[in-house]
């Protein structure tokens, strides 16, 4: 399922386009870790998952990087299209992903804290990356997780799941 979650953060577009490229930045915001670069088309990088209970680490190719427009890329088989776009003030700024039904209500909750946080960085206040899960134990991932399903028309999700009283 195609799913798309937008910002709109007051820092000029790039600012926005270094965070979202440089290893360094990627580093205090995003769910992964780069070992490279994502500025440059052909440029090959590991994205290497984090907060995740068995590392998962993937090589991908950077197939389109417009600065500061356009960024494209696979990250774990999933496409990833960063849109930045001039907006009153600041930049808009569009992630298209894909990601598999069961797990899109869960993936856009943690897509929008990773966004906050991004807001955050941009504006001089980091907070420090909040993911994996540090993102679930979060009480509001909980609210965005039942939010997204609602609007995804998916049944309230039951993650994580509740552990049985003990008896």
């Amino acid at each position: 399922m195609d799913a798309h979650s937008r910002q709109r953060t007051p820092s000029l577009s790039r600012k926005v386009w270094q965070a979202l490229t440089d290893p360094a930045h990627l580093r205090q915001w995003a769910p992964f870790e780069a070992d490279g670069n994502l500025a440059n088309v052909g440029t090959r990088v590991k994205l290497t998952t984090v907060g995740a209970p068995t590392p998962h680490v993937s090589e991908t190719t950077v197939t389109r990087a417009d600065a500061p427009e356009v960024l494209e890329y696979k990250w774990g088989g999933f496409d990833m299209r960063w849109q930045l776009e001039a907006s009153a003030g600041g930049t808009r700024l569009t992630l298209w992903t894909n990601i598999g039904h069961r797990f899109i209500s869960m993936g856009a909750a943690g897509w929008h804290i990773c966004f906050d946080v991004l807001d955050h960085l941009l504006g001089g206040t980091p907070i420090g990356r909040l993911v994996g899960p540090d993102a679930v134990k979060f009480g509001g991932w909980q609210r965005l997780n039942v939010e997204y399903a609602k609007l995804f028309g998916m049944e309230k999700p039951n993650w994580p799941p509740q552990t049985a009283p003990e008896s």
